[in-house]
């Protein structure tokens, strides 16, 4: 939880570097939200609650809207972190292989010491002894 709550607090810094970790358990936790509401928006309407559906399909919308800004700047700081511009997000408009590139992007290894975009956050985040 700690790591989804970190992406938060860095709102909308798009400067610095983020881990593959903090990346994935941000994006692991908007999808697990996602399908639970959109589970309940589902059954809300196969039960014939309209308005109970209408309600958490709102709720959906908000969650998605309220986690676009963050979403694209942990993005960003990923990016940065395998020492690539954070302009390689518009790879995802190329359609399928741009999102698989973007994938892969995301899962390979952040560069061990600094680069151009800051100190390594792996390193910030071990205990000096």
């Amino acid at each position: 939880m700690e790591w989804y709550t970190m992406v938060w607090q860095k709102y909308a810094q798009f400067d610095g570097r983020s881990r593959r970790k903090e990346y994935w358990m941000f994006t692991l936790f908007n999808v697990i939200v996602c399908c639970v509401l959109y589970g309940g928006l589902l059954a809300a309407f196969f039960a014939g609650q309209r308005m109970v559906g209408i309600l958490i399909g709102c709720l959906y919308v908000a969650y998605a809207l309220a986690v676009l800004v963050p979403g694209i700047a942990v993005s960003i700081r990923r990016l940065h972190d395998t020492n690539k511009s954070g302009w390689w997000i518009l790879i995802n408009l190329v359609p399928l292989v741009g999102g698989i590139i973007f994938l892969v992007l995301m899962c390979i290894e952040g560069d061990p010491g600094p680069n151009l975009y800051g100190p390594s956050p792996k390193l910030l985040a071990q205990p000096a002894y």
